[in-house]
């Protein structure tokens, strides 16, 4: 499975519908004026489906909006200041550098150390220390 749920794969169709009906509406009018065989025109679109196909698996994420990635989706996580945070500076989580700030009146972080985070504001993550193994 690549991940592509019913709601993905339907969402990225009618999205791409008005662009084929376009290209539809215009070669037949343009059939008016010029004499175009009815397979080319077939053939355009059919091509300009299957270019549609083919990208499907290049940029379905961009159509999964349920899909975790955001910030948010990040509480919970544990990573390792790659700055002194007093009060602020760089995080690794899940190999992503992040801008993070120490939660409320808890230690600056040395470089190095574990934390964990607590929340977020915009794309700063919010953190506290975290001494638990297994970083």
């Amino acid at each position: 499975m690549h991940g592509w749920s019913t709601r993905v794969v339907v969402r990225y169709a009618l999205l791409q519908l008005p662009a084929v009906v376009l290209l539809a509406l215009f070669l037949f009018i343009v059939r008016q004026w010029v004499d175009v065989p009815i397979w080319l025109i077939c053939s355009i679109i059919g091509f300009w489906v299957a270019k549609d196909v083919i990208l499907f698996p290049l940029t379905w994420r961009s159509y999964d909006q349920r899909r975790p990635g955001d910030a948010d989706s990040m509480v919970g996580l544990r990573g390792i200041a790659q700055d002194r945070l007093a009060p602020s500076g760089y995080v690794q989580v899940h190999g992503e550098l992040w801008q993070a700030e120490v939660m409320g009146d808890s230690q600056p972080i040395d470089k190095g150390g574990g934390i964990r985070v607590q929340g977020t504001h915009g794309l700063t993550l919010l953190v506290q220390p975290d001494n638990s193994e297994g970083i």
